[in-house]
C-alpha cells in the first residue's frame, strides 16, 4: 500500500515543505489534465501528490527543462490510480496520450513512461512519415525514414547513434546485442524494441545522475537482476548518452518555453 511505503529521496527542496495537490501538478507541469481513480484516498492522494511533484521537478531539473515543458503542450494527460494496468508500475496509453500511474503496485517507472511519451510526441515532429498509426521517432530513425531537416533533430539523431552504434556508427553497440539476447532467453519480442532499449537508456541515465536520488520517479537500473542481465547501458555507456540528451533537451526546452507563452 502507499501509504506503508517509505520512499528516500535525496534531491533540492521545490516544495518548501509546503502540501501540493494533483491540480497544483497540472499547473506546474502543463498536463492537459490530470484524473485520480475513485479509489484512492484523501490520505493516499495527499501522499502520491508530493511524490509525482517532486518527481516530475527532479526530471525537469535533470533535463535542464522548464517544468511547465513536461506536459509536451498540454498534450499529454496524468491519471493517478486510475487507467493503469493490473501489476504495472506506471503505463503509457499512447491512444488517449495518457501516463497512468498506478496506486499499489509500486513506484519507480515514471522515468521510463516519460521517454515513451516523449518519443510518441517528438515523432511526427521530427521524421517524414506518411501513416497516422501510433509510431515513436525511435522507431523511425532505426527504420531509416528521412529526419527533417532542423538543429535540435540533428541533436535527436545524435542521441539515437550514441545509443544504438558504436565505431564508425556502422554497428549495433553492444547493449543492442544484450537486449537481443535478453528477447532470445526469455523468447519474447521487448527488450531489443527500440523505443524500450530508449527508455532504459533514458531511465538509466537518470538514475546515474549524482546530485539527486529519487526511487519513486526511476530505480532498478543499476542493481536489479535485469541490470545484472545488462538489460541497462553501463554506466560509461550512460555518460555518453546523457551528454547527448542534455545537448538536446536543454534548447528543447528554451523552444517549448518560447511557445508556450
Amino acid at each position: 500500500m502507499l501509504i506503508n511505503q517509505q520512499y528516500t529521496r535525496h534531491g533540492p527542496d521545490y516544495r518548501f515543505g509546503e502540501q501540493v495537490t494533483f491540480l497544483d501538478i497540472k499547473q506546474t507541469f502543463g498536463f492537459s489534465h490530470v484524473r485520480v481513480g475513485r479509489w484512492v484516498t484523501r490520505e493516499e492522494s495527499r501522499i502520491a501528490a508530493d511524490l509525482v511533484f517532486d518527481s516530475l521537478a527532479d526530471l525537469a531539473f535533470i533535463l535542464k527543462l522548464p517544468p511547465l515543458t513536461l506536459g509536451l503542450r498540454q498534450t499529454v494527460s496524468l491519471a493517478f490510480g486510475h487507467g493503469g494496468q493490473k501489476g504495472v508500475q506506471a503505463h503509457y496509453a499512447p491512444a488517449t496520450r495518457e501516463l497512468a500511474l498506478a496506486k499499489n503496485a509500486g513506484a519507480g517507472a515514471l522515468a521510463h513512461e516519460f521517454w515513451h511519451a516523449f518519443d510518441h510526441y517528438i515523432a511526427e515532429k521530427s521524421f517524414q512519415s506518411s501513416t497516422k498509426r501510433f509510431q515513436c521517432a525511435s522507431d523511425l530513425w532505426l527504420a531509416d525514414l528521412p529526419i527533417i531537416e532542423h538543429p535540435l533533430n540533428t541533436r535527436l539523431s545524435d542521441i539515437f547513434k550514441v545509443t544504438f552504434l558504436t565505431g564508425n556508427n556502422d554497428e549495433p553497440h553492444d547493449y543492442v546485442r544484450r537486449a537481443i539476447a535478453l528477447d532470445k532467453k526469455y523468447q519474447t519480442q521487448y527488450f531489443s524494441r527500440p523505443t524500450e532499449m530508449m527508455a532504459r537508456a533514458f531511465e538509466a541515465c537518470i538514475e546515474s545522475y549524482t546530485e539527486i536520488s529519487n526511487p519513486y520517479l526511476v530505480s532498478g537500473t543499476r542493481f536489479s537482476a535485469l541490470a545484472k542481465e545488462g538489460a541497462y547501458p553501463d554506466e560509461s555507456h550512460r555518460q555518453r548518452i546523457f551528454q547527448t540528451l542534455i545537448n538536446y533537451f536543454e534548447p528543447l526546452g528554451i523552444a517549448l518555453g518560447k511557445t508556450s507563452q
